[in-house]
């Protein structure tokens, strides 16, 4: 097939995948879509790959992890649709590759204005040369650390980051024109929700949010979380993002001590996504982190996991509970929710998740509010929520009523 043949199929995919998630592909955005070359952009990928739904990583470090790529066509759809680009307007990326911004600068159109940046020069040549030979070269891409302002005075009516950020720096709130929208993927408790966020009387609320995941911020807002190993070579962990602690110690020999059960009766649909009951259970449970888990651990039955690579899950000294994958009811056309645990408490460990996802049931299964305010903000200025403290920033999550 021709370039542009797997370009349009991959466009009828995109929008197929949209309405499974609920979404819409907005016309100037399919238009972007079906009129940027992909492939120009995707370094030595061959144009299957070019134009697969996935993302197609342009570099990697020493270590073999992926520091920069091409992200998945469409995660960029999303975001683009999250941000509500009009023409004429004036954009901000944030993780530079040079496809998305060529979006970007389709949908804005010859009147509006794109700036990406990033802070690795090989990323910021690399997209500078792939937009110049795609016909961008209108496009402004700046090497700088994303932490600090652009320049002064400047402000932008959408800040789209394409990293994965643990934080909002002050540069983001203020560079952002009023009434335009942030969209970042920002990581809470290790869980990664692209949230768009409007600027209002100096905080930043939240008007929706969809599930993804990135590369990590490089630079000054980098952020490593923590790793604690509770079987060798990796075959289970957990992990910390916030300034948790956890005495590993405790927990050593907890997969050798009897496993409770407990199922909740509250089910899901086949196919419905259950996503905001993470951050439920994040702002919920104390000792809250994520559990990990080999692919052979799930094989031999160790643990059970929906998802290997961070499911939520709660320490309590030597006890350990986590969500497990839920189980097939009504001929498998609905799933019900359990919780496993271990230690020498554990049936009351287990029973502590597993009502936290009955009383997320309960309350109508509410999408999550996301408030950031200023780092030093006085708990009395904080609406009602779960507060979580970052660098810069304050975070409340809260739980409007469901309709």
């Amino acid at each position: 097939m021709s370039a542009d043949e797997l370009r349009n199929a991959m466009v009828e995919r995109i929008a197929v995948r949209h309405q499974a998630l609920g979404l819409v592909l907005l016309p100037e955005i399919e238009r972007a879509l079906r009129t940027v070359p992909r492939h120009l952009f995707t370094g030595d990928a061959d144009l299957e790959a070019a134009y697969a739904d996935t993302a197609v990583i342009t570099k990697r470090n020493d270590r073999g992890v992926s520091t920069s790529s091409v992200s998945a066509p469409w995660l960029q759809a999303m975001m683009l649709g999250q941000a509500e680009l009009t023409p004429g307007a004036r954009v901000l990326e944030i993780g530079s590759g040079g496809y998305n911004a060529a979006l970007i600068r389709e949908v804005v159109g010859p009147s509006g204005e794109v700036t990406t940046m990033d802070i690795d020069p090989e990323v910021t040549d690399r997209a500078s040369k792939c937009l110049a030979s795609a016909g961008y070269s209108d496009v402004e891409v700046i090497c700088a650390d994303a932490e600090g302002e652009v320049g002064p005075g400047r402000t932008f009516d959408a800040i789209i980051v394409t990293v994965g950020a643990w934080d909002i720096p002050p540069a983001w709130s203020s560079q952002l024109a009023e009434g335009g929208r942030l969209v970042v993927p920002l990581r809470t408790n290790g869980i990664t929700r692209s949230w768009v966020l409007a600027r209002t009387d100096g905080t930043l609320e939240s008007r929706g949010h969809q599930t993804c995941g990135f590369v990590p911020m490089q630079g000054a807002g980098a952020h490593r979380g923590t790793d604690i190993t509770l079987l060798g070579e990796n075959a289970v962990g957990l992990w910390l993002d916030e300034q948790e602690t956890i005495e590993s110690a405790a927990l050593s020999g907890v997969f050798d001590l009897p496993r409770a059960e407990v199922w909740t009766g509250v089910t899901v649909d086949a196919g419905i996504r259950f996503s905001d009951q993470d951050l439920w259970l994040a702002a919920t449970l104390p000792g809250f982190c994520l559990i990990t888990a080999s692919q052979e651990a799930l094989d031999t039955g160790i643990v059970a996991l929906p998802w290997r690579y961070g499911t939520p899950a709660f320490v309590d000294g030597p006890n350990l509970a986590y969500r497990v994958k839920p189980r097939p009811v009504s001929d498998g056309d609905a799933y019900e929710f359990g919780a496993f645990a271990h230690g020498p408490q554990a049936e009351q460990a287990a029973r502590l998740l597993g009502d936290q996802i009955i009383a997320w049931d309960r309350a109508g299964r509410p999408a999550p509010h996301l408030s950031v305010y200023p780092a030093g903000t006085s708990n009395a200025d904080l609406p009602d929520g779960y507060v979580l403290d970052k660098r810069h920033s304050r975070l409340v999550i809260s739980w409007p009523p469901a309709r």
